[in-house]
């Protein structure tokens, strides 16, 4: 088993959350958070970043499905940032642009230890069939919610798309291929002039 992994739990009024993160995984997943949609992304961020994921999420999605992603991306975020710890001999720096189909998303990111998201994705904005269906405006927010908790500087830009489904896709496919070039290990120091990230 790799050293680089994780196990948290989130609990609030809203959310109960439990993830397992091994970093350096198989890429296979368990993913239930009650919404099939954001399954299936989170399925393609173990997939395609190489980690062994499993994520068990109940909230009010009675209420709506935001507070659900959201404390997901929170929890998911403190995972990954303690799996990394002092993030000694990673390449830091990466980007990808995965393409589905004719939806294509660019991704750049810095494993900086500063939180920074710039999301320029816009959808043409109907839900993503489903039960229940998925509001494409919450991805950003689990994104935000990443970066913030990981600690991360992010990029998505939209080059091109139509289909929701697929922008949505190649979001995330993008950005677990950037994680994993990101967190690869190239030597044992620290890649900055800091000595810190």
């Amino acid at each position: 088993m790799s050293e680089r992994q994780s196990q948290r739990q989130r609990n609030t009024t809203e959310t109960d959350i439990s993830i397992a993160l091994e970093v350096d995984g198989d890429g296979r997943s368990e993913v239930s958070t009650g919404l099939p949609f954001f399954d299936h992304m989170l399925a393609q961020l173990a997939r395609h970043g190489g980690w062994s994921l499993t994520v068990s999420a109940r909230g009010d999605l009675d209420v709506d499905a935001h507070h659900t992603v959201e404390d997901t991306g929170i929890l998911l975020g403190q995972c990954f940032g303690e799996a990394l710890g002092e993030k000694r001999g990673v390449r830091r720096f990466a980007s990808a642009a995965v393409p589905l189909d004719e939806a294509l998303v660019e991704v750049a990111l810095d494993l900086s230890g500063r939180p920074f998201l710039h999301y320029d994705v816009d959808p043409p904005g109907e839900k993503i069939l489903g039960d229940p269906p998925f509001d494409p405006q919450l991805a950003e927010e689990f994104w935000r919610a990443f970066v913030v908790a990981a600690g991360i500087t992010l990029h998505l830009v939209l080059v091109r798309g139509r289909n929701t489904h697929h922008i949505l896709e190649s979001s995330f496919k993008s950005a677990a291929r950037s994680l994993r070039d990101a967190v690869r290990l190239e030597g044992g120091d620290v890649p900055s002039t800091k000595g810190t990230l």
